[in-house]
């Protein structure tokens, strides 16, 4: 066996596991910390803070009494509050002999209200967190400005005569130019040519230049876990030909990934390596992947990974911060709606249950995030953070969701469930979620 190959997948693996770990440890830093602070704010005292599990490697006592620590095992943390015999906040101590302003300080012994906007807060917190997130990506970033001006023309293997940083571009092949909301749709009908005129204003002056067409075969993004991804391709490369047959625009690829049907494809790609234009050959086959359909449902089709653009970036402009926020509270929502979609979909067989990964499948992911820069290992952290959120929302007890069923039914009958049925409804939560677990575990292992 060589062993030396080995190597690399050793890395990658420690990579994986390193991303995910950074990613899982701050998710459950801001979860756990919403149950701490609201519950502090809601009267109730915490007694240990806890990230991870397992052996304590560190620990300290602040000045209210709360004991901060880490554990060994980073996959989880939780908040064990004054009153929880243990740290699912489910079996309760005996809070009899207490006062009843200590009584007031435990989880069991708090207003119903309190106790609820406790449990609520973790997934709010992850919700919030989010929205955070994006918003400072899209207001760092910035956001395309109408109307559409060059800012700079990328490397390309095509010749560019004279679009120049500041031009408006007036009309691409004798069309006017939309507004940006309309760009998409305005590009597919433009000729499929090498070539093609464009109308721009730069200063005082209106001139006629030509340039490629504006969505050319270039790789503007590469999906984490695609084809495109495994075979090596980069954001940059220009995709010059598929099996042979030239391409100009980027939605010709469309036709050529499908009529594959999963066979591998040859590309010609041209890439930029420090100025020097070098052409490679890469071969890669299209992946099924079920994706998000306009009425809400879900669509399969051939996929290589990759994403286009405009072979140059548009002048960008700041949004304001409730602009921001919106887009980004928008964003959240979206991520929450298409996760419950595809579990739908998933659990009616509209699409594979290979759709849901487990704890090796977000790892790789989290290690192919961190892989391609800090902004898109951030913006991973917020897309999973609303998963986070999300699932433990749901109404199974042991999670958030279930607790919370819980003080609904106390809010409805006056009374909380019984020790009893509490225990029996914990044994059917924690039997659900092990299952969940074991199904996500061996999608990880033998799904393609």
């Amino acid at each position: 066996m060589d062993f030396l190959g080995l190597i690399p997948s050793f890395g990658s693996f420690f990579w994986s596991v390193a991303a995910f770990i950074v990613a899982l440890s701050i998710i459950v830093a801001v979860h756990e910390y919403g149950h701490y602070i609201v519950g502090r704010w809601s009267g109730i005292h915490a007694d240990v803070f806890s990230l991870g599990f397992g052996p304590v490697l560190y620990t300290r006592t602040d000045k209210r009494g709360t004991q901060w620590q880490i554990a060994a095992l980073p996959f989880g943390g939780y908040v064990k509050f004054a009153g929880d015999a243990d740290a699912a906040s489910v079996e309760t101590a005996d809070v009899t002999r207490l006062s009843a302003a200590e009584r007031r300080r435990t989880m069991s012994g708090a207003p119903l209200w309190a106790r609820a906007a406790t449990v609520a807060a973790g997934p709010g917190f992850n919700f919030v967190f989010s929205i955070l997130i994006f918003t400072a990506v899209m207001m760092f970033r910035g956001v395309a400005s109408d109307p559409l001006t060059v800012d700079q023309v990328m490397p390309l293997p095509y010749q560019v005569q004279g679009l120049q940083s500041g031009d408006e571009v007036l009309a691409i092949a004798g069309r006017d130019t939309p507004a940006l909301a309309g760009l998409d749709g305005y590009i597919e009908t433009l000729p499929k040519e090498p070539q093609v005129d464009y109308l721009v204003r730069r200063g005082d002056e209106t001139l006629t230049v030509q340039g490629p067409h504006p969505y050319p075969p270039l790789v503007n993004g590469v999906n984490l876990q695609s084809a495109a991804m495994d075979a090596g391709l980069q954001t940059g490369d220009v995709i010059l030909s598929v099996d042979g047959d030239p391409i100009f625009a980027f939605d010709q690829l469309p036709a050529k990934v499908a009529a594959a049907e999963g066979n591998p494809l040859t590309l010609e790609i041209w890439r930029d390596v420090a100025g020097d234009g070098q052409t490679e050959t890469i071969v890669l086959s299209p992946r099924r992947v079920d994706l998000p359909g306009a009425g809400g449902g879900f669509e399969t089709r051939w996929l290589i990974g990759i994403s286009g653009g405009l072979f140059f970036t548009p002048q960008t402009e700041t949004p304001g911060p409730f602009t921001a926020i919106g887009q980004a509270a928008t964003q959240t929502l979206r991520i929450a709606q298409m996760s419950i979609s595809g579990m739908y979909n998933m659990a009616v067989g509209a699409i594979s249950s290979c759709n849901m990964q487990g704890p090796i499948g977000i790892a790789q992911t989290s290690g192919a995030a961190a892989s391609q820069g800090g902004l898109t290992f951030i913006w991973f952290i917020a897309v999973l953070s609303t998963a986070v959120g999300l699932l433990n929302l749901f109404p199974i007890p042991v999670l958030d969701g279930g607790h919370l069923v819980f003080h609904a039914y106390e809010a409805v009958t006056g009374r909380p469930p019984s020790e009893g049925a509490l225990r029996i409804l914990m044994i059917v939560g924690l039997s659900l979620l092990g299952a969940l677990m074991l199904f996500a575990l061996t999608n990880d292992l033998f799904c393609p």
